[in-house]
């Protein structure tokens, strides 16, 4: 599919249907949506052997092309994350349905009540990089405030979310509402982006999720609305009255249980009065788990015995 008209037409195609997919969705009843939901994760869990079969393609071809280890982490579709995925999706099934609710509802001096209600937008295109799970919590999000998806995951996890994307198919199907309502591009060929952000007619919004660079991208060509994140710094803050104990083990894990995810901390924040508790005992867990410290003089000066540096300016 690497012809340019291919490529339109199979983007156009997925246009078409996602929207006529909308339009069914936004007057889904909650509990079709709900259904969907949880059978969508009671797939993924029954073809959990077929999801970690997909994954190691990906997983293989992503140590052929050398990825940077981190990248293959947020790549990697273990046991637990497919467990995630399902249960993050009966989360989601849980919560209230959004559409339809009213708020700051006031009366105006004409006497005609004036509120806000909540309303799909209609059709979602999603552009991500790596991580397959984000696949499940993407269409769950959308599915749940009943609109329709369009996602475009990076090329390394081609063949993981095609599989996910297999199961949230049947599960929609299963409850009555249209398979294409959720939609994975399924081709590598970067020009796909170029179609989504462009095609007016068919989405409503843009939500990329990824590096600097394809955020910088989308904003740049995107003829469609975009909501978007840009720079960010994950801060973990301790107060001189915290919990030390408590405030130890936030803090380590924060920045250790995983090192390659976009919430994983870059900024640690310690009350000048419980530095001295707090610095060294927290220092000495990080350098055991080979983080690197950076800091001012006086932070450095209460761990002297490890490798901190200074903080770039």
């Amino acid at each position: 599919m690497s012809d340019t008209r291919n490529i339109t037409d199979y983007m156009q195609a997925l246009g078409r249907q996602a929207r006529a997919a909308g339009r069914l969705m936004a007057r889904a009843e909650s509990g079709a949506k709900d259904q969907a939901l949880n059978a969508i994760a009671d797939l993924l869990e029954a073809q959990a052997d077929k999801l970690a079969t997909a994954n190691a393609r990906d997983m293989d071809a992503g140590r052929a092309n050398e990825l940077e280890p981190a990248l293959l982490d947020r790549l990697e579709l273990t046991p637990a994350r497919i467990t995630g995925m399902a249960e993050g999706l009966r989360q989601i099934a849980a919560l209230p349905d959004p559409v339809g609710g009213i708020t700051d509802l006031n009366y105006r001096p004409s006497g005609i009540q004036v509120g806000r209600m909540r309303v799909p937008l209609g059709v979602v295109g999603i552009i991500y990089e790596s991580r397959p799970n984000v696949t499940a919590d993407a269409a769950g999000l959308c599915l749940k405030s009943g609109n329709a998806a369009i996602l475009r995951g990076g090329s390394e996890a081609l063949h993981s979310n095609s599989a996910i994307a297999a199961c949230i198919r049947a599960g929609l199907e299963s409850a009555g509402l249209p398979g294409d309502a959720v939609q994975v591009v399924e081709t590598t060929d970067r020009a796909a982006v170029g179609e989504l952000i462009t095609m007016a007619e068919f989405v409503d919004v843009i939500v990329p999720r990824g590096g600097k660079g394809l955020i910088e991208r989308i904003s740049r060509e995107a003829r469609v609305p975009v909501i978007k994140h840009l720079d960010g710094v994950c801060h973990v803050y301790v107060d001189d009255r915290a919990d030390l104990d408590k405030a130890m083990k936030v803090a380590f894990n924060a920045k250790t249980q995983r090192y390659g995810t976009c919430n994983t901390m870059e900024t640690l924040l310690v009350a000048a009065g419980i530095a001295e508790q707090l610095l060294p005992p927290l220092a000495e867990r990080y350098r055991a788990e080979g983080v690197e410290l950076r800091g001012g003089a006086r932070r450095r000066a209460l761990c002297p015995a490890l490798p901190c540096r200074p903080h770039r300016p």
